[in-house]
């Protein structure tokens, strides 16, 4: 019913987008990140950050300040405004809400896993994991010996057994097949989201679509060069890659056969979107490809605000927040580790 949504969207929405597009206001701006950058110390970010939304998060916090608790304490910011969306949201946005925080649930559960395969103490693991990943029996993941245990002990009653059933094997858990199980996971789950955005129509489903189909090929990209160089075949690779997509399902198959970065490039290059992605690099050259690649997903983020009656600014909101914590975390980290010349080089600004 793509053009009505004006007619009925804020009979149970209007108050949510309201609340989130406030939110946004609230991003920190290209003025704040420069002061940031010029911080000395860990308590100048504080001082900074006190000005901001952060402020009643970050002031009962002792000196000396350390990265974590600075990451910690704005996570905590992010996750208390999506549970107050949660709480607020009627059906079908509560869902919407809920498959924002499977990729977390994704994370998380590898994250326990590959340090259990290392012998890593279970508290010290869930104290690493993200805070809306979180399910009640996440702590029971180090029992298991193989991806079959994985989910008949565990993971058949949280959201993500549906993933997890269709694509179950009983090989045993090694680093391989932990990093072969994230990608599966999350390739399931970017396809049911996809079809959930499909299925609510209108303008949710089309910036949905472009923002989804952005992240698969962003994630089949990263795929293909974490694979060159590995026992990973083709045909393992390509079962790995999304169905749906701008890449999809022509460059899949093109990239599938790539063995070095270069020929990486070549196939990008052939789809007009992310050819200014990789126009930023020098030939031979990835370490900048993540950066290219969230300043572009930035840049359609903000677009999801300039159309009003739609769930996407949900989305959008969550992802530039994260975004906004992982510059903190790179500037704090810098400051800290007193390497200021480099502060500059992965902080994505937002506005």
């Amino acid at each position: 019913m793509y053009g009505f949504e004006a007619m009925t969207f804020n009979i149970h929405g209007g108050y949510l987008e309201a609340i989130v597009r406030g939110h946004r206001s609230g991003l920190l701006t290209a003025a704040d990140y420069n002061n940031l950058c010029q911080c000395e110390t860990l308590d100048d970010i504080k001082m900074h950050l006190s000005a901001t939304e952060y402020g009643p998060y970050l002031q009962n916090e002792p000196s000396p300040l350390h990265t974590t608790t600075i990451v910690e304490k704005c996570t905590l910011k992010l996750v208390d405004e999506y549970k107050h969306m949660l709480c607020q949201a009627t059906e079908p946005l509560s869902t919407f809400l809920e498959y924002i925080t499977y990729g977390h649930m994704i994370d998380n559960v590898v994250l326990i896993v590959t340090g259990t395969l290392h012998e890593r103490d279970v508290q010290e693991l869930l104290e690493k994991c993200h805070p809306l990943g979180m399910f009640d029996s996440i702590a029971t993941l180090a029992v298991a010996q193989n991806m079959r245990e994985l989910y008949r002990l565990v993971l058949v009653d949280t959201p993500l057994a549906p993933y997890f059933s269709e694509r179950i094997t009983s090989e045993d858990l090694d680093d391989m097949n932990i990093e072969i199980m994230r990608n599966t996971l999350y390739k399931a789950y970017l396809e049911d989201f996809y079809q959930f955005c499909q299925k609510l129509g209108g303008a949710t489903s089309e910036i949905m679509s472009d923002l989804l189909a952005f992240e698969a090929d962003r994630r089949a990209v990263n795929i293909t060069i974490n694979s060159i160089g590995t026992e990973l075949t083709r045909d393992d690779r390509k079962k790995l890659y999304s169905n749906f997509g701008l890449l999809y399902p022509y460059g899949h198959e093109e990239l599938a056969v790539c063995e070095d970065i270069d020929q990486v490039r070549a196939v990008m290059e052939k789809y007009p979107p992310y050819q200014s992605i990789f126009a930023k690099m020098s030939y031979g050259e990835s370490q900048m490809l993540d950066k290219a690649f969230y300043e572009e997903e930035v840049k359609r983020l903000c677009l999801a605000f300039e159309q009003q009656f739609h769930y996407g600014v949900f989305f959008a909101y969550m992802r530039l927040r994260e975004q906004e914590i992982r510059n903190l975390m790179w500037i704090s980290e810098c400051v800290a580790q007193n390497q200021k010349s480099r502060v500059h080089d992965s902080v994505v600004f937002i506005f």
